[in-house]
Formats: structure tokens, C-alpha cells, sequence
């Protein structure tokens, strides 16, 4: 294990295109099922490393079988402060791994889907590259500076959270911020377009939420 490595965790909502969530996988990925998002695993046909959580979702034959092919099972108590997915972030943080990606946790409940985009708002994650992403949209905060890399033609949507935004600079986007402040309520940062396969955005004070959808 080193800080290079990026840890996928798998969660236990939809996910609709597997061809397109196959294209974010990498060979040197560590995989860890959150519960049931064994099950995304599955239909890929591959192995997690690890497998964590309560397990109420699992069936123990399955847990057997991973066990035997040697991944690493961490068996948590139905009744507890934690969520499954806080506790695999926590994990892989204690692992060191810099760059982190949630999948399987876009859609469905919208209780489910907003305490997943919350679980960005943890400032033990500030230093670390933590993303929901399922193949075809990824969302991440950005505190200074970040880059979107996609294609031409992919949506980018910027939310101010926290409350309003100041001196946001976009490079790369169809419709420019310069110098601008975005306001929660407001849908000024909505559905700009990627004009290249890269874009630039800067913010001076304030956070934001940006919503990266692929065009394919």
C-alpha cells in the first residue's frame, strides 16, 4: 500500500451504465465494497480487497467465498455511530491513500444521495481527493483551485455550498466567470459546457460543488 494508490469504494446504490463506471477503473485501484456494493463488483466480475461494513446486506456465503480468495473482511455491529461508507472513508484514510473515489452512490433515495455529497464536507478529507463517481458524472469540492478533465461538449455545474462564493475564475468553459460571486440560490454556475478536454476553475473565497457530467 502506498499514498499513490486510489481507493474505490464501492456503496450500495444505482449505478446504471457499467460500461461507462468500467472506463474510471485502473489497474493499481484498491477496491473496497461498502456492504452491499459487493454486488456492483460482482456483476463487473471482479474481487474487492476488502469488504466493509455491518454486512447486512451480504450473504454469508459470499463472505465465505471472499474470505477463501483472500480478501480482508471487516465485520462492524448493526448498531453504531457510523455509516458503513464513513467508516470505509476512514479506512482508506488510515491507509493514507490520497485519491478516493465513491462509487455507486449517485441516485436513488434523495436522503441517501445528499448525505452522500455531505460526506465531502468532512474536514478530516481537505487534504485528499475525494469524489462521488459513477463513469458518467463525478462531484467534488473545490477549496482554491481545481481541474476538470473530460471532453468536449461534458457539462460542468458549479453550486456554491457553505453560502455564496466570491471570485470565481473559469478557464476552458463555454460561459466564462470572471471574477464573479455565485449565490446558493441562484443558478448562475448551472449546466456550463466544457469547450476542450480540459478546463480551469478558481475561487478566491467561498467552496464549491462541482458536478462534472460526461458526455459519454
Amino acid at each position: 500500500m502506498n499514498k499513490s494508490q486510489r481507493a474505490l469504494l464501492f456503496v450500495n446504490g444505482q449505478i446504471h451504465d457499467l460500461d461507462s463506471l468500467q472506463k474510471i477503473l485502473e489497474p493499481d485501484d484498491l477496491l473496497v465494497a461498502v456492504d452491499g456494493g459487493l454486488r456492483h463488483l460482482q456483476q463487473l466480475g471482479i474481487q474487492p480487497h476488502v469488504l466493509i461494513g455491518d454486512l447486512d446486506s451480504v450473504r454469508e456465503e459470499d463472505i465465505a467465498n471472499l474470505e477463501k480468495q483472500g480478501a480482508r473482511v471487516i465485520r462492524y455491529p448493526p448498531v453504531k455511530d457510523e455509516t458503513d461508507l464513513e467508516l470505509a472513508i476512514q479506512f482508506v484514510i488510515n491507509l493514507d491513500c490520497q485519491s478516493i473515489r465513491i462509487v455507486g452512490a449517485l441516485g436513488g433515495r434523495v436522503d441517501h444521495l445528499l448525505g452522500n455529497i455531505f460526506t465531502l464536507l468532512d474536514p478530516n478529507q481537505d487534504d485528499r481527493d475525494v469524489r462521488l463517481d459513477d463513469g458518467t458524472t463525478e462531484i467534488f469540492l473545490i477549496h482554491r483551485q481545481a481541474e476538470v478533465i473530460g471532453e468536449k461538449g461534458d457539462l460542468v455545474s458549479l453550486i456554491p455550498i457553505q453560502g455564496e462564493a466570491r471570485g470565481i475564475k473559469t478557464t476552458g468553459l463555454r460561459y466564462p466567470l470572471v471574477d464573479e460571486t455565485l449565490l446558493p440560490h441562484k443558478s448562475r454556475g448551472i449546466s456550463n459546457i466544457m469547450l476542450k478536454d480540459r478546463a480551469i476553475v478558481e475561487v478566491k473565497d467561498g467552496l464549491l460543488l462541482c458536478i462534472h457530467t460526461r458526455r459519454r
